[in-house]
């Protein structure tokens, strides 16, 4: 005989019912919320493309920093990379010296062959601007001066926040102005008195200018932004001028063709060298003293360490840039670079050093702590100015035939 099952009681019955329809309901429910967050992932994942979208550079500008802050505490030392060429400038341009804003701007100075300031874009390297050095001196405060009036672009520099650039002129042409300087012109050549322009970078054009000394050559700005410094060949001197004020407020006396300027990171003095001899003056930028540093023959260009300790000087003359310790006085060490070494920069970290040499037509790589050559290039037939962008790594040399080559140094 086949068992048959014994029949459960009704009530077990009906809980078993309960039971397997609580058990359908649970399903059904999970089923539906599974369909539902897949329908919202795939509709979120559809949108992520345009939360993430790519907006077009746009123009430099001086509020770009923070980006610039990230790119340099995730670059290696500098004294751990080398240079590469990355690109060869060329066009209407003739560039006696190049200078970073460290805003997103580099400016080359074209002389009188070119009457202009040509701003390129630091990171993409196109040129964003050409600048006339024609201006009216009479509607910039200087009536005596009638009519247009053009300068000669030798060198340039930038206030901290890289809105302003301070640009020399060699010689002012138009009226009211008298003989062209010259290299060999001394103070009693008769030589007029030439022009500091400032530029707005945000607007990108002249917008100041300031009566200096005879054939101003370098400029450089106090870290407060309180004083423009101008190094005047031909008269030996020294401009101070206050930017407050908006000209000229002292003349320091220097010696015989004083060029390159180095001002200490703690805004306190500033060093000049006089490359008609062998010497850096100090200026005492409070009590308006001078003292003397020897460092050798034909000191051309200086820059400031960051320690505020040391300051680098090529010395044209002897083909060698020195190192002077300030906390003694002496110089530490000399290092053959080139024929005519000219220019100096200084990467971001302090750690390396760049120096073109005129005659030797190359660029050559220090690294600062014990003036070791760490490379040298071959550059251009005269290469004339160099400088350091600090945002981008970047390394610019003007070669005075007319192109600038830009180099990586990652």
């Amino acid at each position: 005989m086949t068992e048959r099952p014994s029949r459960k009681p009704r009530s077990q019955r009906r809980r078993e019912i309960r039971r397997r329809r609580a058990l359908a309901a649970a399903v059904a429910a999970s089923v539906i919320g599974a369909v539902a967050w897949a329908t919202l992932a795939r509709g979120a994942d559809e949108a992520e493309p345009a939360a993430v979208a790519v907006k077009p550079v746009a123009r430099p500008t001086i509020d770009a920093k923070p980006a610039s802050v990230v790119e340099q505490r995730e670059a290696r030392p500098s004294d751990e990379t080398r240079l590469k060429l990355r690109k060869v400038l060329s066009g209407s341009i003739s560039p006696k010296s190049v200078a970073s804003s460290g805003a997103g701007y580099v400016t080359a100075q074209n002389m009188m062959y070119r009457h202009s300031v040509t701003v390129y874009d630091a990171r993409s390297l196109e040129l964003v601007k050409t600048i006339s050095d024609a201006v009216n001196l009479r509607r910039l405060g200087y009536p005596r001066y009638p009519g247009t009036s053009r300068g000669a672009p030798v060198e340039a520099a930038f206030s901290p926040d890289g809105r302003y650039g301070y640009v020399s002129n060699y010689s002012m042409y138009g009226s009211g102005f008298g003989p062209e300087g010259s290299d060999e012109c001394t103070p009693s050549s008769g030589v007029h008195d030439s022009f500091v322009y400032r530029i707005d970078m945000e607007g990108l054009r002249i917008d100041r200018a300031y009566e200096v000394g005879a054939v101003p050559k370098v400029v450089a700005v106090t870290p407060d932004h309180r004083y423009v410094l101008v190094s005047n060949w031909c008269t030996w001197d020294l401009s101070v001028i206050s930017t407050a004020k908006g000209r000229e407020v002292k003349r320091i006396r220097i010696g015989a063709y004083p060029r390159g300027i180095a001002v200490s990171p703690k805004g306190n003095a500033a060093y000049v060298a006089v490359m008609g001899g062998s010497e850096l003056i100090r200026v005492d930028l409070r009590r308006w003293t001078t003292t003397r540093f020897p460092v050798g023959i034909g000191p051309r260009a200086a820059e400031f360490h960051p320690s505020d300790r040391y300051i680098f000087v090529s010395l044209n003359h002897e083909g060698r840039v020195a190192k002077l310790d300030l906390r003694t006085g002496a110089v530490r060490a000399k290092v053959a670079t080139g024929s005519a070494p000219r220019s100096l920069a200084l990467s971001g970290d302090g750690r390396a050093l760049y120096v073109v040499n005129y005659e030797s037509g190359t660029v050559t790589k220090l690294r600062t702590s014990d003036m070791k050559p760490l490379q040298t290039i071959g550059a251009c037939y005269h290469p004339i100015g160099i400088a350091y962008d600090r945002p981008t790594s970047r390394v610019w040399v003007a070669c005075y035939t007319g192109t600038i080559r830009v180099y990586d140094d990652r």
